[in-house]
């Protein structure tokens, strides 16, 4: 495993040095349920709450705003059907508007809530993966309840123009929901710049546990429960905390803030693709925006006569076709209004180097050559 170079940190980030000597601590003491009102209990409620004021610390909210859940799917399915269930009595099929290259834990809700009545415009995006603003403006009925666009896509890196479509969404009086998995500890991340009133943070994405997240909701704004029981999460989010990884997650909020000036990464990006342009020429083109795109991502296009194997007839160059851990889209295909990128992804294999602070210049990325190799 030394000799391997890890590049796939938008599909999941190692558990911080920092982050795991912070909850060791709290695998033996503060065991205690958080909502317990005694000795046992009081200092697992304490670490919550501090953590709490980590996670809004990041997303320059205020803690009361920020709803802990098992990571980014539950958040954005709690965004979605909490915002469907709570307006369903107040409009008549109640209008969702996403766009096609949402992750499926915003895809799949959507087409739960179809089943039960509600109406989704899926919006096409543009060659660099762009939602047009104006299009979401002519997609907006009078039954319209949530936009929900995410903010940066995990495959090509391009940043939506969350700040623009926030404007249409609040002139219309539509709330307006955001995925941030990709974006939170990556980029700055204010929700007040952004202007949105929904927002999804998963905590694996930035150096925290697996399996713990959160769903930034705006004071004031009211959503149904995802799960009923008891008033955990001042009611909004039911069940006992996992305390352990709440506070592994506030911890990695305050290690990615130190890491957000860090402009290493954007040099190791742009440095490793001015090598693919040496080493291949007109072999590889570049897909997403140029500018518009997260510092970490670059996807590139292989163009390559064998879809099994391809070695580019060059030594210590692998390359193996690429399918995102989550399973990007539906159905398994890839939704192209114009084609979402400039190959219209036909003809080549995509390779997707998403490294961060870890990563070194001196280091080969190695990959598999079979698409059949076990993920």
């Amino acid at each position: 495993m030394k000799d391997l170079v890890y590049l796939d940190f938008n599909a999941t980030t190692p558990l911080a040095d920092e982050v795991f000597e912070t909850i060791r601590h709290y695998f033996r003491e503060a065991f205690g349920n958080p909502s317990s009102q005694h000795w046992a209990g009081i200092p697992a409620c304490d670490a919550i709450e501090a953590a709490r004021f980590q996670v809004a610390a990041l997303l320059c909210c205020d803690a009361t705003e920020i709803v802990f859940t098992s990571g980014g799917t539950e958040a954005n399915n709690h965004a979605i059907k909490g915002m469907y269930f709570a307006n369903r009595t107040r409009k008549s099929s109640p209008h969702l508007i996403i766009s096609q290259m949402e992750h499926m834990a915003v895809h799949e809700p959507c087409r739960f809530l179809e089943s039960l009545g509600a109406d989704v415009t899926r919006l096409p995006v543009d060659g660099a993966g762009l939602v047009d603003p104006d299009n979401v403006r002519r997609a907006i009925r009078p039954n319209s309840v949530l936009i929900s666009i995410m903010h940066v896509n995990n495959e090509v890196g391009t940043i939506q123009p969350i700040e623009q479509i926030a404007v249409i969404a609040r002139e219309h009086g539509i709330c307006f929901h955001t995925d941030a998995a990709q974006t939170v500890g990556k980029i700055p991340v204010d929700v007040d710049t952004l202007g949105i009133d929904l927002l999804s943070v998963a905590g694996h994405k930035l150096y925290g546990p697996k399996g713990v997240g959160a769903l930034y909701i705006r004071e004031g704004l009211e959503l149904e429960p995802l799960m009923h029981g008891a008033a955990h999460e001042a009611g909004r989010r039911t069940g006992t905390e996992n305390v352990i990884k709440i506070v592994g997650f506030g911890a990695a909020c305050v290690l990615s803030q130190k890491l957000l000036d860090d402009t290493k990464i954007i040099e190791l990006r742009d440095d490793f693709w001015k090598k693919l342009q040496t080493r291949f020429g007109n072999w590889v083109v570049h897909n997403g925006h140029p500018e518009r795109r997260l510092p970490n991502s670059s996807m590139s296009v292989f163009e390559v006569r064998s879809a099994r194997i391809c070695w580019l007839n060059s030594p210590g160059w692998p390359l193996r076709p690429v399918r995102p851990a989550c399973g990007q889209f539906p159905n398994q295909s890839r939704p192209e209004s114009d084609g979402s990128t400039r190959r219209n992804w036909t003809g080549g294999r995509p390779f997707q180097p998403r490294a961060i602070h870890h990563t070194s210049r001196n280091r080969r990325p190695r990959g598999c050559t079979s698409p059949d190799h076990h993920e």
